[in-house]
């Protein structure tokens, strides 16, 4: 009965776990949910052999493939190297194209190198000077979902986002797409299933 239920992998967002996924329910006796987690990369790993480790998590053949944000991005790169039943992207990018302006910039002037990613290990420290209460919600938001706290990962995700080049769409990929993504924001965005507000 199992082998014939629909694999679904879901891969959260950068630094993420897999907890966001915590309200996704799927009728059980035609899917099975599977969880896949962010791990460190080695030095000097590039995103496709990050996506070629992460397949190995895959345990089953045709799956689907959720990602979320950079896990969207993620999951694009792991359907390049083996077989998939459907990619599903929210929140994320499917071209190049699609990237706003900020990160292209970022690329170009190496802006992103900057930014000071240590700081994520502090979040007492930041909620201190948090004003606002939306700010305040988010940290709290990062207390929770937050999971990979390694500099080295979140300098090296940040790196891969700006860097990332795919300039053909899968025609497997699904995009899920909020009109108000302040990440990747609607206007660069085609071709994709509008979730309003």
């Amino acid at each position: 009965m199992s082998e014939k239920k629909i694999h679904v992998y879901l891969m959260p967002g950068m630094a993420a776990n897999s907890s966001i996924f915590k309200h996704i329910e799927l009728p059980k006796d035609r899917f099975a949910i599977h969880l896949l987690e962010w791990f460190v990369p080695t030095k000097g790993m590039s995103l496709k052999a990050y996506a070629q480790k992460m397949n190995s998590f895959i345990t089953h053949q045709d799956p689907v493939l959720i990602g979320v944000s950079f896990g969207g991005m993620l999951v694009q790169e792991m359907a390049k190297h083996m077989a998939v039943r459907k990619v599903i992207i929210i929140s994320s990018v499917k071209l190049h194209s699609e990237m706003p302006k900020r990160l292209i910039f970022a690329k170009y002037t190496r802006l992103h190198k900057l930014l000071p990613t240590s700081l994520v290990n502090n979040l007492d420290l930041l909620a201190k000077y948090a004003f606002g209460e939306t700010v305040t919600q988010r940290l709290e938001l990062y207390r929770e979902y937050l999971f990979v706290k390694d500099i080295y990962y979140l300098d090296w995700s940040i790196d891969q986002i700006v860097h990332w080049q795919q300039h053909e769409c899968d025609p497997r990929v699904v995009h899920i797409h909020g009109d108000k993504d302040a990440v990747f924001p609607i206007h660069h965005i085609k071709n994709c299933i509008t979730v309003k507000n």
